[in-house]
């Protein structure tokens, strides 16, 4: 069934959607990919597939791509052949036209969850367990400043979205984003959306300008959709500097490699600052490490669980708190695996005794709460 969004009939949106309109429409595609107007492929349960529709010509495709661009007020043509856009639902979406796309244009939508996923899917899905979640709602509830990494389509997005319903009611916090995807249920939340440039080559609105007006607005808590730039370090300024509990993702492929990541993204901010600065920079500002990883089953999984510990010389700490570890795969080639706790000690959970915070449920047979006149056992 069609999500209902006021001022908007989706059943007349989605008839302006061509050929693709049913694949839009179908609760079981996770992702629909046009390469030209006769290779329409679409992701279901994991697995991407051919499908047999076709668009008529060139030109009726460039209608359906124009029409979703300026719904939301951007543009695509020769001068500007490149747009990230949205579907009326939310629904990522990015299109390329001629010339950039050489053998015709080309659409790629990620498809809008009509109703957001919750914990209980994920750990029904697999993708982490109650005590790995259990952790993350204590991190949380601490302020723990969280980024989420991975590489693309291994649900990042979701994953953020799922952890800021974590946030307490009573937080105000400000959404950051290229195109608004999250869906957070809060009711004191201020969501931003990038604007780019306007046919004149003025106008464009950034990830980076949009992070610096927000530490205007008073946020508790700041979410920004996904780190890539020179926003980087504004983020890492507002973490240090009393905006504690915000949460960003970027592309990484481990949590070590997101550190680096890192700091290439503070570099491209154009600020001339040493090495060993920006590494203690992170070092104070960040405190745990999600990494999500696309396994070859198609499935998506966390895969790792860290936390930033400190500086040691000119390097970045870190000890992992709850990993994957992978038990092969069963005869209908589904990677069997288990998320456990390495058994070490979270400093972080030290934040949450501090403020007077009851330690989740789940966790509490992982790390007993001192408080509770447990042996507090050290990793």
């Amino acid at each position: 069934m069609a999500v209902r969004i006021p001022g908007i009939n989706l059943d007349e949106y989605y008839a302006q959607l061509g050929p693709i309109q049913p694949l839009v429409m179908d609760d079981r595609v996770t992702e629909v990919m046009v390469n030209g107007i006769d290779h329409v492929y679409v992701e279901m349960g994991g697995k991407v597939v051919l499908t047999n529709i076709r668009f008529q010509s060139e030109e009726e495709l460039v209608n359906v791509i124009q029409f979703i661009v300026r719904s939301v007020g951007r543009r695509i043509d020769e001068r500007v052949p490149i747009a990230d856009a949205r579907l009326a639902d939310g629904s990522r979406v990015n299109a390329v036209i001629r010339p950039l796309a050489v053998d015709g244009p080309s659409l790629t939508i990620r498809k809008f969850a009509k109703d957001p996923f919750q914990v209980e899917d994920l750990v029904r899905f697999g993708s982490c367990n109650e005590a790995g979640f259990g952790f993350l709602k204590a991190c949380v509830l601490a302020r723990a400043n969280i980024i989420v990494s991975g590489g693309t389509g291994t649900g990042k997005t979701t994953f953020l979205n799922v952890l800021s319903g974590f946030i307490p009611v009573e937080d105000r916090i400000v959404t950051i984003e290229d195109a608004a995807e999250l869906q957070l249920h809060q009711e004191h939340v201020v969501r931003l959306e990038t604007r780019p440039k306007d046919i004149n080559g003025e106008g464009e609105i950034t990830i980076q300008r949009l992070v610096i007006n927000s530490l205007r607005m008073r946020p508790e808590r700041i979410v920004v959709g996904e780190c890539r730039g020179g926003e980087a370090l504004d983020m890492l300024q507002a973490m240090n500097t009393g905006h504690d509990g915000s949460m960003t993702t970027l592309h990484a492929n481990s949590p070590r490699d997101a550190l680096a990541r890192l700091e290439t993204l503070v570099l491209m901010a154009g600020v001339d600052l040493p090495v060993k600065a920006i590494r203690q920079q992170t070092a104070s500002a960040i405190n745990i490490l999600c990494q999500l990883n696309r396994l070859r089953d198609g499935s998506r999984r966390v895969t790792s669980i860290a936390e930033v510990t400190g500086m040691e010389g000119e390097t970045i700490t870190m000890q992992e708190i709850f990993k994957f570890e992978s038990q092969g795969a069963d005869a209908q080639g589904k990677l069997q695996g288990e998320f456990v706790a390495t058994g070490i000690r979270p400093q972080i959970l030290d934040r949450m005794f501090a403020m007077g915070l009851p330690l989740p449920t789940e966790i509490l047979a992982l790390f007993p709460d001192p408080r509770m006149g447990n042996a507090w056992q050290r990793g």
